[in-house]
């Protein structure tokens, strides 16, 4: 066998909406994307050379290498992608304008000397990047939000939560991913937009008022799966069969 198990840092890319542009189209945005993110890559010290590149289509995904950082994904990473795509659309004909989705993870894959990269890691990834969270962020952003970026728990307690310099945990909320047969929790970030964006988890715990949805499954049968919250130094959870609680943590339930 000549495939190697390594823990690696993984990010993937798509375009929104590349459907429906035309093949002139399309080649230009994957040739802006592709110069975008290399120049990113390299401002952000990753040898281009040394990842692992994969052709997603309208997207693409890198596999980079062990001694990358996994904090140098965000930042500067994802700034540095993000001020080049505003760049091209400000001057860019409407069909060649670029929004991506961004997704983060990291996990053992096995690399093969063909360039091959095996592994579940992979699948979150994917999960991830198709995750509707992510898409109804970007969708509902206004237009001069270029990316929208989902990272998975793991990734969040390594590299987000502790704050190190270029990343302010306040700007990522909690979000519940289902995608096929995979369901999850990850954190949700839109470059540009400020801390504690509606429709999440804050941070510090304090209520907002909002309504989120738990995932499928989350509560006992006969319950609703909408919870309103109450703001306040607690928050009310009601459901329709009238049963209430107050939980002064400020989390949602699971």
């Amino acid at each position: 066998m000549d495939a190697v198990l390594e823990y690696r840092a993984m990010v993937a890319v798509d375009i929104e909406r590349s459907g429906g542009r035309g093949d002139v189209a399309l080649l230009r945005i994957r040739e802006v994307l592709l110069a975008a993110f290399r120049e990113a890559l390299e401002e952000s010290g990753i040898d281009w050379q040394a990842c692992r590149f994969h052709d997603l289509g309208d997207g693409l995904r890198i596999i980079v290498p062990a001694s990358v950082p996994k904090t140098r994904l965000i930042h500067p990473l994802i700034h540095e992608l993000v001020v080049r795509l505003q760049a091209h659309n400000r001057t860019a004909a409407r069909p060649t304008r670029i929004r991506v989705r961004v997704a983060l993870h990291a996990g053992d894959v096995w690399l093969g000397q063909s360039g091959v990269v095996v592994g579940g890691p992979l699948e979150v990834l994917a999960r991830l990047l198709d995750a509707r969270p992510a898409r109804d962020a970007l969708a509902e952003a206004p237009d001069a939000v270029a990316a929208s970026l989902l990272v998975s728990q793991h990734f969040y307690d390594e590299a987000v939560r502790h704050g190190y310099p270029g990343i302010d945990p306040d700007t990522f909320r909690r979000v519940p991913v289902e995608v096929k047969e995979y369901t999850t929790d990850a954190w949700l970030h839109l470059p540009g937009t400020p801390a504690h964006p509606v429709g999440g988890t804050a941070p510090d715990g304090a209520a907002r008022n909002d309504v989120v949805e738990p995932r499928r499954g989350a509560g006992p049968a006969g319950h609703s799966s909408m919870v309103n919250k109450a703001s306040g130094h607690g928050v009310v959870y009601a459901t329709q069969n009238g049963a209430q609680y107050i939980d002064n943590t400020g989390r949602t339930p699971r």
